[in-house]
């Protein structure tokens, strides 16, 4: 796969993380979803690390972005 089209699978994936607002879901939903929310959480915490330790181990730092 193209760079430029993992980078823009990897900016999909953040823009749809940024539209989820757990806060906003009913009790009842969120006990209802919350095996597959913690899932899903364990797995991308999994594959961020793997994705920023593949970074860190070719020398370079995973910095923040200085906002305006």
């Amino acid at each position: 796969m193209r760079t430029n089209d993992e980078m823009a699978r990897l900016q999909a994936a953040v823009s749809a993380l940024g539209d989820v607002d757990v806060s906003a879901w009913p009790e009842d939903t969120l006990k209802e979803q919350l095996g597959e929310l913690s899932a899903a959480l364990v797995a991308l915490d999994a594959l961020l690390t793997r994705v920023a330790d593949e970074v860190r181990a070719r020398g370079l730092r995973i910095e923040e972005p200085v906002s305006a």
